[in-house]
């Protein structure tokens, strides 16, 4: 019926190796490459928050710093005496008993409000929404400031407020950044 040839080559041919993946392999292969992917998929929102938190931060110390140069350029000088950088601890700092604020045209008398150092909401800060701003000023001749007891320098303290992103469904807590100076009568 059939030669020994015939069965012969039969015999070689069943016994070459076989080439490629099993499919075992292919989909163990397939099932590491998901997780990977599905690991790194779930970090992006976590990294964003954080870029974003950090950006929202620097825009919180360079809005109290901006305030902080305005408070070291208004006039507080004993001769004459001109006091436009006012004290308190409200949402606008007065000119203190027996003092006066000549700045520009605006002349405020002593109990006066300094509207400059009014506190701002989040919608009052003119190209940064979101943020607020409250300036607070302490007589350091009243309350101590950082050790010093002199009535001819002031503790300017600068707040800003601000909603962070978050990286999951809920809100986060809001954050402030809080910036403050001694400033010395002139």
């Amino acid at each position: 019926m059939f030669s020994m040839r015939r069965v012969r080559r039969l015999q070689v041919r069943s016994k070459a190796p076989a080439a490629g993946f099993t499919l075992v392999e292919v989909l163990l292969a397939a099932m590491i490459i998901t997780i990977a992917f599905v690991t790194l998929l779930s970090v992006i929102p976590y990294s964003t928050a954080a870029v974003q938190s950090g950006n929202q931060t620097s825009t919180a110390t360079f809005l109290a710093n901006q305030k902080l140069e305005e408070a070291k350029s208004i006039p507080w000088t004993s001769t004459p005496d001109n006091d436009c950088l006012g004290v308190g601890a409200g949402a606008a700092p007065t000119v203190p008993a027996g003092k006066s604020c000549t700045l520009g045209a605006v002349n405020v008398g002593a109990g006066g409000a300094l509207t400059w150092f009014a506190d701002q909401n989040s919608a009052a800060i003119t190209g940064f929404n979101g943020y607020s701003r409250t300036v607070r000023i302490t007589d350091c001749g009243v309350t101590p400031c950082a050790g010093i007891t002199d009535s001819a320098m002031r503790l300017v303290a600068v707040a800003v407020t601000f909603q962070p992103m978050s990286s999951t469904s809920t809100a986060a807590a809001a954050k402030t950044v809080t910036v403050s100076m001694i400033i010395a009568q002139r």
